[in-house]
């Protein structure tokens, strides 16, 4: 399913906290009939509410800058020096992945089900509607920020 292209969908918005968080999110699916579900529905506003609450730098990894992860490397070395040779190697990946899974929408812990990435959200709606389903690009504004 993961390579069948995912032309239709929707674009919600959420307003969050009186007005001071909004939230503009695309995900996409295969086709008009699935767009138009409640469960389609449902899916995306949770996804906006998500965007809302745990303010995500970007969709998924490919979409983060390499000069933030360079930076976040580096200070993950830092961090590390003194520690044995053969620890510091995984020490930074650790580092690494951790950041990223808290920068990236689909490996953050769903706000709703925390034993649920918003990646096994995405797959588990996948499954239940048999079309491939794509957070396409979200934009989140918050007053004073």
């Amino acid at each position: 399913k993961a390579g069948r292209d995912a032309s239709e969908g929707l674009i919600e918005t959420y307003i969050h906290l009186g007005g001071k968080v909004g939230v503009m999110v695309e995900v996409n699916c295969e086709s008009d009939f699935v767009a138009k579900t409640d469960d389609f529905k449902q899916l995306v506003r949770d996804i906006a509410m998500h965007i809302a609450a745990v303010n995500p730098a970007c969709v998924s990894r490919d979409d983060i800058d390499p000069a933030i992860v360079d930076a976040e490397r580096k200070i993950a070395e830092g961090q590390a020096e003194g520690k044995p040779e053969q620890a510091v190697a995984k020490i930074v990946e650790g580092k690494l992945n951790k950041f990223l899974a808290e920068s990236c929408l689909l490996e953050q812990a769903y706000v709703k089900n925390p034993d649920q990435t918003v990646q096994e959200l995405l797959t588990a709606m996948i499954a239940k509607m048999g079309e491939n389903m794509v957070v396409k690009r979200f934009a989140r504004f918050q007053v004073g920020a």
